[in-house]
C-alpha cells in the first residue's frame, strides 16, 4: 500500500514501506552508490519490492535508502505508457565497472530488453553517483550525464535528503 501526492498534472509521488526506506544499520562496504532505478512496463511499483527484496538479499550491496516512487511523462521517445523512477542508495565493495556489470545483470534477470534507446521497459538501472567520483569511459560517466535536468532524479533526491 502506498501513500500518493500528487505535486503536478503529470507528477504524482508514491511512499510505501520500501520506497521511503532508511536503515540506521552499520556497513562493512566502502563505496556509496546511488542508482536510480525505473520502469514503465507491467506492475512497475510491485517489481521494485521484488528489486528491493533482491537487493536485501544480497551478499555484494547493502540497501541503505530508498526514495519515494516518482510517476512522471516519458522523455526522448514519448508514445509510450508513463514511468516510475526512483532512487536506492548501496554501498558495496565493487568499483564503478564491477557495479556496473552487476546491475546489468540484475536487470536482465527482471527482464530488461534492450530494443532502441529510450524504449519502454520492465526494470533501468542506472548508476546515478559512485562515492564523489568523476568518470568518463565508453560505457560509463559517472556522475550519470544530465542527472541535473531530469526531474526523475530531481525529485526523488530531495526525497532522500529532506
Amino acid at each position: 500500500m502506498y501513500l500518493q501526492r500528487k505535486l503536478s498534472d503529470e507528477l504524482v509521488l508514491y511512499k510505501g514501506l520500501r520506497f521511503g526506506y532508511k536503515t540506521a544499520q552499520k556497513t562493512v562496504f566502502r563505496h556509496q552508490v546511488v542508482v536510480g532505478i525505473g520502469g514503465n512496463i507491467g506492475d512497475v511499483r510491485r517489481r521494485f519490492e521484488h528489486l528491493f527484496y533482491f537487493l536485501k538479499k544480497s551478499k555484494k550491496v547493502e540497501v541503505l535508502q530508498t526514495s519515494s516512487i516518482l510517476k512522471n511523462p516519458p522523455f526522448g521517445y514519448l508514445e509510450q505508457d508513463d514511468f516510475f523512477n526512483a532512487l536506492i542508495v548501496l554501498k558495496t565493495d565493487m568499483q564503478a565497472t564491477e557495479i556496473l556489470k552487476y546491475l546489468q545483470m540484475v536487470e536482465k534477470k527482471f527482464g530488461r530488453q534492450r530494443s532502441f534507446e529510450n524504449a519502454p521497459r520492465s526494470l533501468d538501472l542506472d548508476i546515478i553517483f559512485f562515492d564523489n567520483m568523476y568518470i568518463k569511459k565508453d560505457k560509463l560517466t559517472i556522475p550519470h550525464p544530465h542527472w541535473n535536468k531530469r526531474e526523475s532524479v530531481l525529485i526523488p533526491l530531495m526525497d532522500l535528503y529532506k
